[in-house]
């Protein structure tokens, strides 16, 4: 009796220390410390951030996962921009519309501040990017890439002016691996040489000035692109060059598919109002901008205008017109028809004149 009387008891002992043991342990691992490897409690995060300004809201729903990371730097972040000449409200948009700022060391900014100023003349140009595209700056940590990625880029023909313009639209050429842009640089060079011109650096320069996207898009839909083009237009090789270093180089990355839909779409309704193969070509030709507007857009665009009693033949030799949203074109076309203007027999392109020129003209209008 006294032997099971202890047998028991060792038992209840040895689950009573295991409960004990299991409850500790939980508490343990669920204990967050503010100061673990420098990190901040989500609530302190929030609250520097707040009195820096920063939309914080904005940021969980831009890059949620900055909030559970270690080291992060937001004072040192503020401090350092601060010594390059960034206003407090400039340094808050950054952090709220790229918050993976606030994770890079000193160190790693200050290393990559001084590679952008081979490029840049002035820390304020930098600002500015930054202020304009924080990605530009903040979107990698690897430095030796960027430097390789400049060097090389400067050894193609390209300027400064080019490479500003690549920093500030399509800041992902710079944190592409050096062998992705180099592929990309060859096969523009190919495609020059085959075409016959004799200048591929020149040819690359002008390409990329045009079209900054270009070395973050494929090969393929490039080909496919410049395809499509040539086979559509029946350009030969020299009408093809001077398209796609000009006015064409933006449709180099759109989709191919969506190039070929919108162009179908774009013959269709000009058939339907009485436009010869020859016209439309002639008119995609002339603002091959046309090509990146969807079927009801477009469509929109062309009915909004011949409801007013401006003939197709019109809006074909002023293309621009369609640049200004339906909104615009209506509002606009009102105000004119109120001033007297015919716009049937008179020059349309005022539809896409800039605000303060619009306005400027409007108000001749209603002063005669």
């Amino acid at each position: 009796m006294r032997s099971n009387f202890l047998f028991g008891s060792r038992c209840w002992m040895i689950r009573f220390s295991a409960e004990i043991f299991k409850s500790v342990s939980y508490r343990l691992s669920g204990v967050k410390y503010d100061n673990e490897e420098n990190k901040p409690s989500e609530n302190e995060l929030v609250n520097n951030l707040l009195t820096m300004g920063v939309d914080v809201k904005m940021a969980k729903k831009r890059q949620p996962g900055v909030f559970n990371k270690t080291g992060i730097n937001e004072q040192d972040l503020k401090v350092f921009l601060l010594s390059k000449g960034a206003s407090k409200e400039v340094i808050a948009s950054v952090i709220s519309r790229y918050p993976r700022a606030i994770t890079r060391t000193t160190e790693n900014l200050s290393k990559r501040w001084d590679l952008l100023r081979t490029i840049m003349t002035s820390d304020l140009e930098i600002v500015n990017i930054l202020e304009r595209s924080p990605e530009s700056f903040f979107r990698s940590t690897n430095n030796v890439n960027l430097e390789n990625n400049i060097k090389f880029l400067y050894s193609v023909g390209l300027t400064r002016k080019c490479l500003c313009r690549l920093l500030t639209n399509a800041p992902r050429t710079f944190s592409n691996s050096l062998d992705l842009n180099k592929q990309m640089v060859e096969f523009l060079q190919e495609v020059c040489l085959s075409l016959g011109h004799s200048d591929p650096i020149d040819f690359v320069r002008k390409i990329i000035f045009k079209n900054p996207f270009i070395l973050i898009q494929s090969t393929k839909r490039i080909k496919a692109n410049i395809k499509f083009l040539q086979s559509t237009f029946n350009l030969n090789n020299e009408e093809l060059l001077v398209l796609i270093c000009g006015p064409g180089a933006e449709i180099l990355d759109l989709s191919n598919d969506c190039a070929k839909r919108n162009y179908t779409n774009i013959k269709e309704k000009l058939f339907s109002l009485g436009c010869t193969e020859q016209e439309v070509q002639k008119f995609v030709l002339s603002y091959p901008d046309v090509i990146f507007l969807g079927e009801k857009k477009f469509n929109d665009k062309i009915d909004c205008l011949i409801e007013e009693n401006i003939s197709i033949s019109h809006i074909i030799e002023n293309p621009r017109v369609l640049d200004s949203s339906i909104s615009t074109l209506r509002s606009r076309i009102k105000e004119l028809v109120n001033a007297g203007y015919n716009l049937s027999t008179s020059n349309i392109t005022l539809l896409s004149w800039s605000q303060k020129r619009y306005k400027a003209k409007l108000k001749k209008l209603n002063i005669g």
